[in-house]
Protein backbone atom coordinates (compact mmCIF):
# COMPACT_ATOMS: atom_id res chain seq x y z
CA UNK A 1 0.00 0.00 0.00
CA UNK A 2 1.21 3.54 -0.87
CA UNK A 3 -0.86 5.16 1.78
CA UNK A 4 0.16 5.76 5.21
CA UNK A 5 -1.94 5.37 8.42
CA UNK A 6 -1.79 8.70 10.24
CA UNK A 7 -2.16 8.47 14.19
CA UNK A 8 -4.82 10.02 15.86
CA UNK A 9 -3.53 9.23 19.29
CA UNK A 10 -4.41 7.17 22.28
CA UNK A 11 -7.94 6.87 23.36
CA UNK A 12 -7.98 4.59 26.05
CA UNK A 13 -5.61 2.85 29.27
CA UNK A 14 -6.78 1.29 32.02
CA UNK A 15 -5.70 3.82 34.63
CA UNK A 16 -7.24 3.86 38.86
CA UNK A 17 -7.41 1.82 42.10
CA UNK A 18 -10.75 1.00 41.10
CA UNK A 19 -10.61 -1.29 38.38
CA UNK A 20 -12.47 -4.41 38.91
CA UNK A 21 -9.65 -7.05 39.97
CA UNK A 22 -10.37 -8.92 36.97
CA UNK A 23 -9.58 -6.03 34.35
CA UNK A 24 -6.55 -4.34 36.46
CA UNK A 25 -4.04 -3.76 33.54
CA UNK A 26 -4.01 -4.18 29.78
CA UNK A 27 -6.49 -3.17 26.81
CA UNK A 28 -5.71 -5.62 24.41
CA UNK A 29 -6.82 -6.35 21.55
CA UNK A 30 -9.51 -4.03 20.85
CA UNK A 31 -12.48 -5.27 18.78
CA UNK A 32 -15.11 -2.47 17.90
CA UNK A 33 -19.12 -3.31 17.48
CA UNK A 34 -20.98 -0.27 16.44
CA UNK A 35 -23.52 1.15 19.26
CA UNK A 36 -24.96 3.67 17.05
CA UNK A 37 -24.00 6.87 14.78
CA UNK A 38 -20.31 7.49 15.79
CA UNK A 39 -20.14 5.78 19.19
CA UNK A 40 -18.48 1.91 19.09
CA UNK A 41 -18.25 -0.63 22.16
CA UNK A 42 -14.75 -1.67 22.19
CA UNK A 43 -14.55 -5.03 23.72
CA UNK A 44 -10.60 -5.52 25.09
CA UNK A 45 -8.46 -8.17 27.03
CA UNK A 46 -7.63 -6.95 29.97
CA UNK A 47 -5.56 -8.80 32.88
CA UNK A 48 -5.93 -9.50 36.67
CA UNK A 49 -3.36 -9.54 39.27
CA UNK A 50 -2.24 -13.20 37.96
CA UNK A 51 -1.93 -11.99 34.06
CA UNK A 52 -5.21 -14.11 33.26
CA UNK A 53 -7.19 -12.22 30.74
CA UNK A 54 -10.72 -11.38 30.59
CA UNK A 55 -13.19 -9.07 28.24
CA UNK A 56 -14.05 -5.84 29.26
CA UNK A 57 -15.12 -2.86 27.50
CA UNK A 58 -15.44 0.63 26.80
CA UNK A 59 -17.58 3.45 24.78
CA UNK A 60 -15.73 5.44 22.31
CA UNK A 61 -16.70 8.04 20.10
CA UNK A 62 -14.94 7.21 17.12
CA UNK A 63 -15.14 10.89 15.42
CA UNK A 64 -14.79 13.07 18.62
CA UNK A 65 -12.01 10.25 20.28
CA UNK A 66 -13.38 10.02 23.55
CA UNK A 67 -14.64 7.89 26.22
CA UNK A 68 -18.42 7.62 26.45
CA UNK A 69 -18.76 5.10 28.93
CA UNK A 70 -16.04 2.62 30.83
CA UNK A 71 -17.84 -0.53 32.03
CA UNK A 72 -16.92 -1.60 35.18
CA UNK A 73 -17.21 -5.46 35.03
CA UNK A 74 -15.71 -7.77 32.55
CA UNK A 75 -18.39 -8.78 29.85
CA UNK A 76 -17.00 -12.24 30.02
CA UNK A 77 -14.11 -13.59 32.15
CA UNK A 78 -11.51 -16.48 32.22
CA UNK A 79 -12.01 -20.24 32.76
CA UNK A 80 -11.97 -22.44 35.78
CA UNK A 81 -8.99 -24.38 36.17
CA UNK A 82 -8.47 -27.02 33.95
CA UNK A 83 -10.78 -25.45 31.66
CA UNK A 84 -8.96 -24.78 27.88
CA UNK A 85 -9.66 -21.13 28.32
CA UNK A 86 -8.30 -21.18 32.08
CA UNK A 87 -5.60 -18.80 32.22
CA UNK A 88 -7.24 -16.14 29.84
CA UNK A 89 -9.42 -14.84 26.51
CA UNK A 90 -7.79 -13.19 24.17
CA UNK A 91 -10.83 -11.70 21.32
CA UNK A 92 -10.48 -11.87 17.52
CA UNK A 93 -13.26 -10.79 15.97
CA UNK A 94 -17.45 -11.36 15.55
CA UNK A 95 -18.76 -12.47 12.87
CA UNK A 96 -22.97 -13.29 11.32
CA UNK A 97 -24.50 -16.16 10.53
CA UNK A 98 -28.12 -17.33 10.71
CA UNK A 99 -28.06 -18.50 13.81
CA UNK A 100 -26.86 -15.80 15.21
CA UNK A 101 -23.57 -13.28 16.18
CA UNK A 102 -20.54 -14.65 17.23
CA UNK A 103 -17.05 -13.67 18.69
CA UNK A 104 -14.12 -16.19 18.48
CA UNK A 105 -11.29 -16.02 21.04
CA UNK A 106 -8.16 -17.53 21.83
CA UNK A 107 -8.51 -19.38 25.31
CA UNK A 108 -5.14 -19.96 27.38
CA UNK A 109 -4.20 -22.57 29.33
CA UNK A 110 -0.89 -22.86 30.68
CA UNK A 111 -0.12 -26.50 32.47
CA UNK A 112 2.17 -27.00 35.17
CA UNK A 113 5.74 -27.90 34.23
CA UNK A 114 4.60 -28.05 30.51
CA UNK A 115 4.59 -24.72 27.78
CA UNK A 116 1.36 -22.77 27.53
CA UNK A 117 -0.82 -23.52 24.30
CA UNK A 118 -3.70 -22.22 23.02
CA UNK A 119 -7.12 -22.94 21.78
CA UNK A 120 -10.32 -21.60 19.67
CA UNK A 121 -13.05 -20.71 21.77
CA UNK A 122 -16.06 -19.26 20.78
CA UNK A 123 -18.97 -16.54 22.53
CA UNK A 124 -22.19 -16.05 21.32
CA UNK A 125 -23.43 -12.02 20.88
CA UNK A 126 -26.24 -10.96 22.10
CA UNK A 127 -28.47 -8.13 20.84
CA UNK A 128 -27.56 -6.29 23.89
CA UNK A 129 -23.92 -7.19 23.10
CA UNK A 130 -23.89 -9.62 26.54
CA UNK A 131 -21.16 -12.38 26.18
CA UNK A 132 -21.67 -16.03 26.65
CA UNK A 133 -19.85 -19.20 26.18
CA UNK A 134 -20.81 -20.91 23.52
CA UNK A 135 -19.77 -24.87 24.81
CA UNK A 136 -17.47 -25.53 27.51
CA UNK A 137 -15.33 -27.43 24.60
CA UNK A 138 -12.81 -25.60 22.10
CA UNK A 139 -14.38 -24.47 19.21
CA UNK A 140 -11.04 -25.22 17.21
CA UNK A 141 -9.04 -27.72 19.44
CA UNK A 142 -5.96 -29.01 18.49
CA UNK A 143 -5.26 -31.79 16.13
CA UNK A 144 -2.91 -33.15 13.93
CA UNK A 145 -3.01 -30.20 11.48
CA UNK A 146 -2.38 -27.42 13.90
CA UNK A 147 -0.80 -29.58 16.62
CA UNK A 148 1.47 -26.93 19.30
CA UNK A 149 -0.97 -24.01 19.69
CA UNK A 150 -3.33 -22.01 18.13
CA UNK A 151 -4.42 -18.14 18.59
CA UNK A 152 -6.47 -15.30 17.17
CA UNK A 153 -9.06 -15.94 14.76
CA UNK A 154 -10.38 -13.57 12.26
CA UNK A 155 -14.05 -14.29 10.60
CA UNK A 156 -15.69 -13.03 7.86
CA UNK A 157 -18.45 -13.83 5.01
CA UNK A 158 -16.62 -15.12 1.84
CA UNK A 159 -18.13 -12.76 -0.84
CA UNK A 160 -17.21 -15.47 -3.70
CA UNK A 161 -18.03 -18.73 -2.28
CA UNK A 162 -21.43 -17.50 -0.18
CA UNK A 163 -19.70 -19.12 2.82
CA UNK A 164 -17.24 -17.98 5.28
CA UNK A 165 -13.19 -17.49 5.25
CA UNK A 166 -11.48 -17.75 8.69
CA UNK A 167 -7.44 -17.02 9.09
CA UNK A 168 -6.38 -18.06 11.97
CA UNK A 169 -2.72 -18.27 13.80
CA UNK A 170 -0.82 -21.62 14.29
CA UNK A 171 2.30 -22.76 15.91
CA UNK A 172 4.94 -24.51 13.79
CA UNK A 173 7.30 -24.64 16.39
CA UNK A 174 8.22 -22.63 19.45
CA UNK A 175 11.96 -22.00 18.64
CA UNK A 176 13.18 -21.68 15.09
CA UNK A 177 17.21 -21.43 16.24
CA UNK A 178 16.88 -17.94 16.72
CA UNK A 179 15.34 -18.01 20.10
CA UNK A 180 11.53 -17.14 18.61
CA UNK A 181 8.65 -18.94 17.27
CA UNK A 182 7.47 -19.88 14.13
CA UNK A 183 3.77 -18.43 14.47
CA UNK A 184 2.09 -18.58 10.90
CA UNK A 185 -1.73 -17.25 9.88
CA UNK A 186 -3.54 -20.05 8.20
CA UNK A 187 -7.02 -20.42 6.55
CA UNK A 188 -10.10 -22.48 6.79
CA UNK A 189 -13.09 -22.30 5.49
CA UNK A 190 -16.99 -23.22 6.18
CA UNK A 191 -19.78 -22.96 4.25
CA UNK A 192 -22.56 -22.48 7.52
CA UNK A 193 -19.65 -20.83 9.90
CA UNK A 194 -20.05 -24.17 11.93
CA UNK A 195 -17.64 -26.87 10.11
CA UNK A 196 -14.48 -25.76 9.07
CA UNK A 197 -12.17 -27.10 6.35
CA UNK A 198 -8.73 -26.30 7.05
CA UNK A 199 -6.59 -25.47 3.70
CA UNK A 200 -3.22 -24.81 5.33
CA UNK A 201 -0.45 -21.98 4.91
CA UNK A 202 -2.44 -18.26 3.91
CA UNK A 203 0.50 -15.93 4.41
CA UNK A 204 4.16 -16.88 3.83
CA UNK A 205 6.81 -16.69 6.37
CA UNK A 206 10.66 -16.31 6.34
CA UNK A 207 12.64 -17.12 9.37
CA UNK A 208 14.57 -13.58 10.65
CA UNK A 209 12.30 -11.47 8.51
CA UNK A 210 8.71 -12.54 9.88
CA UNK A 211 8.13 -15.34 11.10
CA UNK A 212 6.21 -14.80 14.42
CA UNK A 213 2.30 -13.71 13.47
CA UNK A 214 -0.92 -12.84 15.30
CA UNK A 215 -4.01 -11.36 15.11
CA UNK A 216 -4.87 -10.53 11.62
CA UNK A 217 -7.42 -8.58 10.56
CA UNK A 218 -8.84 -8.65 6.74
CA UNK A 219 -10.65 -6.29 4.90
CA UNK A 220 -12.28 -5.85 1.23
CA UNK A 221 -12.58 -3.59 -0.99
CA UNK A 222 -12.39 -2.93 -5.03
CA UNK A 223 -8.44 -3.88 -5.05
CA UNK A 224 -8.98 -7.52 -3.51
CA UNK A 225 -8.13 -8.34 0.27
CA UNK A 226 -5.59 -6.57 2.87
CA UNK A 227 -4.59 -8.10 5.68
CA UNK A 228 -2.98 -6.12 9.15
CA UNK A 229 -1.36 -8.39 11.91
CA UNK A 230 1.02 -8.23 14.50
CA UNK A 231 4.14 -9.83 13.72
CA UNK A 232 8.30 -10.57 14.90
CA UNK A 233 11.37 -10.81 12.40
CA UNK A 234 13.45 -13.01 15.15
CA UNK A 235 15.83 -10.72 14.72
CA UNK A 236 14.91 -9.37 18.31
CA UNK A 237 12.22 -6.53 17.70
CA UNK A 238 9.49 -6.17 19.69
CA UNK A 239 5.96 -6.58 17.49
CA UNK A 240 5.80 -4.28 14.92
CA UNK A 241 2.27 -4.07 12.68
CA UNK A 242 2.76 -6.13 9.19
CA UNK A 243 0.66 -5.93 5.80
CA UNK A 244 -0.02 -8.51 3.50
CA UNK A 245 -2.45 -8.11 0.24
CA UNK A 246 -4.31 -10.65 -1.60
CA UNK A 247 -6.94 -11.02 -4.79
CA UNK A 248 -8.91 -14.05 -3.42
CA UNK A 249 -7.82 -14.58 0.08
CA UNK A 250 -5.94 -17.50 -0.57
CA UNK A 251 -2.68 -16.69 -1.91
CA UNK A 252 -0.94 -13.63 0.03
CA UNK A 253 1.94 -11.32 -0.79
CA UNK A 254 3.57 -10.36 2.00
CA UNK A 255 4.50 -6.99 2.34
CA UNK A 256 5.25 -5.74 5.65
CA UNK A 257 7.42 -2.51 4.69
CA UNK A 258 4.39 -1.33 3.05
CA UNK A 259 2.41 -0.90 5.74
CA UNK A 260 2.40 2.73 6.88
CA UNK A 261 2.82 2.55 10.13
CA UNK A 262 5.72 2.15 12.74
CA UNK A 263 6.29 2.77 16.50
CA UNK A 264 6.59 6.86 17.86
CA UNK A 265 9.39 8.67 19.05
CA UNK A 266 8.39 8.72 22.29
CA UNK A 267 5.18 7.92 24.32
CA UNK A 268 2.88 4.94 24.80
CA UNK A 269 3.21 2.88 21.62
CA UNK A 270 7.42 3.59 20.94
CA UNK A 271 8.55 0.27 21.84
CA UNK A 272 6.09 -1.50 19.61
CA UNK A 273 2.54 -1.59 18.17
CA UNK A 274 0.36 -5.14 17.45
CA UNK A 275 -3.23 -6.30 17.64
CA UNK A 276 -4.62 -4.47 14.90
CA UNK A 277 -8.54 -3.68 14.16
CA UNK A 278 -9.47 -2.12 10.72
CA UNK A 279 -12.85 -1.26 10.21
CA UNK A 280 -14.16 1.74 7.97
CA UNK A 281 -16.59 4.26 9.57
CA UNK A 282 -18.23 6.85 7.47
CA UNK A 283 -15.70 6.83 4.19
CA UNK A 284 -12.90 6.80 6.41
CA UNK A 285 -10.61 3.89 6.98
CA UNK A 286 -9.53 3.49 10.96
CA UNK A 287 -6.82 1.14 12.70
CA UNK A 288 -7.61 0.48 16.61
CA UNK A 289 -4.10 -0.88 17.74
CA UNK A 290 -2.25 -1.98 21.03
CA UNK A 291 1.32 -0.36 22.34
CA UNK A 292 3.56 -0.83 24.93
CA UNK A 293 3.59 -3.74 26.44
CA UNK A 294 0.93 -6.08 25.13
CA UNK A 295 -1.63 -3.62 25.55
CA UNK A 296 -0.42 -2.50 28.95
CA UNK A 297 -0.78 0.97 27.73
CA UNK A 298 -4.29 0.41 26.34
CA UNK A 299 -5.18 1.15 22.91
CA UNK A 300 -5.09 4.16 20.22
CA UNK A 301 -6.48 4.63 16.74
CA UNK A 302 -5.22 5.76 13.18
CA UNK A 303 -6.43 6.84 9.78
CA UNK A 304 -5.75 5.94 6.90
CA UNK A 305 -4.49 8.77 4.50
CA UNK A 306 -3.24 9.95 0.93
Amino acid sequence: MSRVWHKLGQLFSPQGSQRHPKLLTHAANPLPVQLDGDVYRVFFSGRDALNRSSVGAVDIDIVKRHVVKEHHAPFFEHGPVGSFYADGVSIGNCYDTPSGRYMLFMGWRSPENAHWRGEVGRLRVAADLTLSLDGDRPFMPLDDEDAVSLSYPWVQQDDEKNGYAMWYGSTLTWNAGNGEMVHVIKRASSNDGEHWHKEGLAVPYAVGVAQAFSRPTVFRDSSGLHMWFSFRSGAGEAYRIGYASSLDGRAWDLRPDAVGIDVSNEGWDSEMIEYPFVLEHRGERYMLYNGNGYGKTGFGLAMLTG
